[in-house]
Parts: structure tokens; C-alpha cells; sequence
């Protein structure tokens, strides 16, 4: 039997498109969710009152899926960071792989398209803990083989941001449109 593994962090449209007012409440909530109501409407132009109403509302809608606190690594002694790319037999979004987001190293699992399966980033405490959720990982029925990239520096690493870029500039090395 096939099981559907599909249950893991399904995301939900928000009923309307996102005006103006909520973009600006959701970028000062990126930036701090600890913000008094009052606070919020302030920073984003809003009484405290419309600015609970609306956040009530994207809580609802889907748009704020939940708030977390965002830990800093050494304090929980996972400094080492890594990107590890799973390659399968077949399909590998199977339970048993899928079942690797029970340890708390593995932060986020991607399935991907290119030239790996699967894409997930860890945290550890050094490199035998790396090594030892690779042995967890080469002992999965599919596994094949696994790519890991450590990471040396991190110079931007953010959540999901509410603004977006209205219009990218044209690589300078193609040639123009003809129209």
C-alpha cells in the first residue's frame, strides 16, 4: 500500500491577495513577533485595533502560519551547518526517508528536480554527528548515494520575507528582445 506522505507542512493560499497594510505588518513581524499591537500599528500605519484585526485575519487565512523563536546555533551547540543531497532509487519521497525529519538535526527536507531526489539542511554539533545522520541516512531502503556541502560562512539567512522584487534587470551579457 501506497502511503501518502504528503501531510508533512501542506501550505494554504490566504483567502485574498495581500494589500499593501498587511505586507507592512508582516515585514515588521519578520523582523520582531514580540511587538505590542500598538507597536505594530504604529510602525506599520495602523491603529493597534485594525492592526490585531488584520493579524487575526493572516492567522487565519494562512499567511502567518505560526510564530517561532529563531535560536542562535551556538547557543544550542549545533554550529555546523549542512546541505545534504539524497539520491534515490525511484521515488524518494518514501516514508522511510521521510521518517529522517524525527531527528531534530535535520531542519528543512526538499524534494527537488535537477540531479538529486531530495535536499535537506542540517545542523550538528560537529562532524561525527554529521557522520552519524549520513550512516541513519545510508541505512534507508532507496538510498544510494549522498552529497554533503558544509558550510563555512553564512552571509544572509532569513525567513520568508514579505515584499518582492517588481522588476528584474536583464542580464547584461544576452542579447535584447526583438520585441
Amino acid at each position: 500500500m501506497d502511503q501518502e506522505t504528503d501531510s508533512i507542512r501542506q501550505s494554504r493560499l490566504p483567502s485574498r491577495e495581500l494589500d499593501a497594510a498587511d505586507r507592512r505588518l508582516l515585514g515588521v513581524l519578520v523582523e520582531d513577533a514580540t511587538v505590542s499591537y500598538a507597536e505594530l500599528g504604529e510602525r506599520a500605519g495602523l491603529s493597534a485595533p485594525a492592526a490585531h484585526e488584520r493579524v487575526k485575519r493572516l492567522r487565519r487565512s494562512g499567511a502567518i502560519r505560526r510564530t517561532a523563536a529563531i535560536i542562535d546555533p551556538k547557543a544550542i551547540h549545533k554550529p555546523l551547518l549542512a546541505f545534504v543531497h539524497v539520491d534515490t532509487r525511484g521515488w524518494g519521497k518514501t516514508p522511510e526517508l521521510m521518517a529522517i525529519s524525527e531527528c531534530p538535526e535535520v531542519e528543512e527536507i526538499h524534494s527537488v528536480a535537477g540531479d538529486t531526489c531530495m535536499l535537506l539542511k542540517v545542523r550538528t554539533e560537529d562532524t561525527r554527528a554529521l557522520e552519524g545522520l549520513l550512516s541513519r541516512l545510508y541505512e534507508t531502503p532507496g538510498v544510494v548515494t549522498t552529497r554533503s556541502y558544509v558550510v563555512l560562512s553564512t552571509y544572509l539567512e532569513r525567513t520568508v520575507q514579505p515584499g518582492s522584487t517588481k522588476e528584474w534587470p536583464a542580464p547584461r551579457h544576452m542579447a535584447q528582445p526583438i520585441y
